[in-house]
């Protein structure tokens, strides 16, 4: 099977939605945030290994407790996976952490502070050529 065959971009999109619940709703470790999400999955043609994007919003030490929360409990969810996906292989799974949300949603605020400054900027120097024109 081909990298980016549609079967396997299939198996990569169910594996996917499977992880998010298990992760979500069957793993009962406290380290593990509420907030994570799984961003990617890919799965290897041979479907023997498995990389998963996991992002977590919240800080460095979420993420640390959530990464070694779900290394901990590589087995359970492996199994899980088995139980729920059918294919010929269950693949190890491995997590990776992604930044990319938490990356975004600070570009956003950031992008918000400029908007903001430049408003700002734009009503004083409105105020300022107001002034002159009252004065003269």
């Amino acid at each position: 099977m081909r990298k980016n065959s549609v079967k396997n971009t299939r198996i990569n999109g169910e594996v996917q939605r499977v992880l998010a619940e298990i992760i979500r709703g069957e793993i009962k470790d406290p380290r593990i945030s509420p907030w994570t999400s799984v961003v990617a999955v890919e799965v290897a043609p041979d479907l023997k290994s498995c990389k998963a994007w996991i992002s977590v919003l919240g800080d460095e030490e979420a993420r640390i407790n959530t990464l070694q929360g779900l290394k901990s409990a590589e087995g359970f969810i492996r199994r899980q996976l088995a139980r729920i996906v059918n294919l010929r292989n269950t693949p190890e799974i491995s997590f990776v952490m992604d930044q990319s949300i938490e990356y975004g949603v600070n570009m956003s605020r950031r992008i918000d502070e400029v908007v903001a400054q430049d408003d700002e900027r734009a009503m004083n120097r409105a105020d300022e050529c107001t002034e002159e024109t009252g004065q003269a």
